[in-house]
């Protein structure tokens, strides 16, 4: 005895044999969808987990720190390149070295930059030695300016420049000497009693540069 066909709910009559494929062929489509958005979102997450995994198990710290400039080793290797005295910045607990060597221009400069060694203090000061330079030499990194000034720093006599309103974040104060054949700058953003600080703790080798001329 054959069964008669199943009356679908919604039509009231049995589906013709197009209509059983084609509901067939949306309950496939409809499952397939439903597995490639699921495969999706286990991609997805299995992407998250992997780079979690990266980002905790990678080592992290501080980075490594720079390792201190030996500026008078520095010093001792530009002496016997030019075959000439450099002045070298006694570096006590308040002063870092961040930049040492020689500048090869016309004239040729020694140049050495220091900063404080403590995070709160600011700013900081370069030591230039422009080797057969004068007083003429240092506009040149001053943006024209010329001594404006003197100031007797522990019996020698120092250049004063005065940036003021000219002056800039960089380089608002300087002091300027002769030494023997050469012209020695500090200058910076520190006040003019630090660089004046410095500028002391300089004295015998200026002298000695004087004394050689």
């Amino acid at each position: 005895m054959s069964r008669e066909p199943r009356i679908v709910a919604g039509l009231g009559r049995p589906e013709t044999p197009q209509e059983t494929a084609d509901r067939k062929a949306e309950s496939s489509r409809v499952y397939r969808s439903s597995q490639t958005f699921r495969n999706l979102i286990a991609a997805l997450i299995a992407t998250v987990a992997v780079v979690a995994v990266i980002i905790f198990a990678v080592p992290r710290g501080e980075p490594a720190a720079r390792p201190p400039i030996d500026v008078a080793a520095v010093a001792a290797d530009v002496e016997t390149t030019i075959d000439r005295p450099v002045v070298v910045p006694e570096i006590d607990g308040f002063w870092r070295v961040n930049a040492a060597g020689l500048e090869n221009s016309a004239p040729a400069v020694w140049n050495v930059t220091l900063a404080p060694a403590a995070e709160r203090e600011r700013g900081f000061i370069r030591l230039a030695q422009a080797f057969g330079a004068d007083v003429t030499w240092a506009p040149q990194l001053l943006g024209g300016m010329a001594p404006n000034g003197t100031e007797t720093i522990d019996g020698l006599e120092w250049d004063v420049y005065d940036l003021g309103e000219r002056g800039t974040a960089n380089v608002s104060y300087a002091l300027g000497i002769q030494a023997g054949s050469d012209y020695v700058l500090l200058y910076g953003s520190r006040s003019p009693e630090s660089t004046a600080e410095l500028a002391a703790s300089l004295t015998t080798q200026i002298e000695e540069l004087k004394e050689a001329e």
